[in-house]
């Protein structure tokens, strides 16, 4: 058997950033409470390794003490949390991922414009909420184009579309031809919203995919961008399976499979990459090629209220930056395995 190692894979520059900033108060604030509003990232193990350090979890801010430390998730909120934080008196470190806050910075900005938004995404995805929560009286969410003859249009020549980052390409893309069938008229965001990410991992998935018999995606269930990697190897003709680690693989999934891709959704941490490829190899003999589609360079900066906290404590934030850096095969995390690494046909 064959194992082919997409890369890129697993987390992204706004993944790495929310999870520092949490590492990072646990630091800085050590000893005290720590309140996490929603899920930091969509990854099961992410979240209990946090719980396991004594981070709290909440999906509502009154839940956390008043004057607590609380973090928002990289999914982003609607400025009545944010409100709701402060009249608690919260130490609120928001964690949300820049490419979510552009998202939300262009609704403002529509908004105040007279424009209706039409917001391209899943209505109970996290990130849908916040940014719906910008401007909810302007707001309409599309998660198919089934629902376009339904919407209550205002004025079809003062129309906006955004969508939510983790989409998949595909599926954003029939609906966003849809709206433009629907209304000529329909004014596209200033530049792409789907995150580079995103776009990326779904592109090693569409180059891969098609010469394999089998792809693995690690992440959880209620991570977007991974449940679209799996759609996506379905629509190339392959079989997928989500899963969350290990322990999940089923050995009838490999009867007659020469060639699996194991990719990650952009929260799922490498070790579980990791341990999936070393018993894959244990069981099967299995080789490991990397394969290398994307190089990405893209860091984002702890923000700037976990830095205001970090200097009142006599604390340098940029002595504590983590750069991110495509994963790399160690043997610390794989053991001993055989291993090549080659290029795909993208190389940005």
């Amino acid at each position: 058997m064959r194992l082919i190692l997409a890369n890129p894979r697993g987390f992204c520059a706004g993944v790495r950033m929310a999870i520092d900033v949490v590492d990072q108060i646990l630091d800085v604030f050590e000893g005290e409470p720590i309140y996490v509003y929603h899920e930091i990232v969509h990854n099961r193990h992410v979240v209990d390794r946090f719980r396991d350090r004594g981070v709290s979890f909440v999906e509502d801010v009154d839940d956390v003490p008043e004057g607590a430390i609380v973090v928002f998730s990289a999914h982003g909120i609607s400025p009545a949390v944010r409100e709701q934080a402060r009249a608690r008196n919260l130490t609120a470190i928001d964690a949300t991922c820049p490419l979510v806050t552009k998202v939300h910075s262009e609704a403002v900005r529509y908004a105040r414009q007279g424009y209706q938004i039409l917001l391209v995404g899943h209505k109970n995805h996290q990130e849908v909420i916040g940014t719906s929560g910008e401007a909810p009286g302007r707001t309409l969410v599309v998660e198919s184009p089934e629902d376009i003859p339904g919407l209550a249009i205002e004025d079809p020549e003062r129309l906006v579309y955004l969508t939510q980052t983790t989409l998949s390409t595909d599926d954003a893309g029939v609906i966003i031809d849809a709206l433009k069938e629907a209304f000529p008229a329909i004014k596209a965001p200033p530049s792409e919203d789907i995150c580079y990410a995103t776009t990326n991992r779904q592109e090693a998935v569409r180059q891969i995919a098609p010469e394999c018999d089998l792809v693995l995606v690690v992440g959880s269930k209620n991570s977007s961008n991974s449940v679209r990697l799996t759609e996506i190897a379905q629509t190339a003709g392959t079989r997928a399976r989500l899963l969350d680690d290990a322990g999940e693989l089923d050995p009838s999934w490999f009867v007659g499979i020469d060639r699996v891709l194991v990719t990650a959704g952009a929260s799922a941490p490498e070790d579980l990459v990791a341990g999936i490829c070393r018993t894959l190899v244990q069981r099967f003999g299995a080789t490991i090629e990397q394969r290398d589609v994307f190089d990405e360079k893209v860091e984002f900066g702890l923000p700037i209220t976990l830095k205001r906290e970090m200097k009142g404590k006599g604390i340098d934030p940029e002595s504590r930056r983590v750069r991110v850096e495509a994963p790399v095969i160690t043997e610390a995390l794989y053991g001993a395995v055989p291993l090549t690494v080659s290029a795909g046909d993208a190389d940005a």
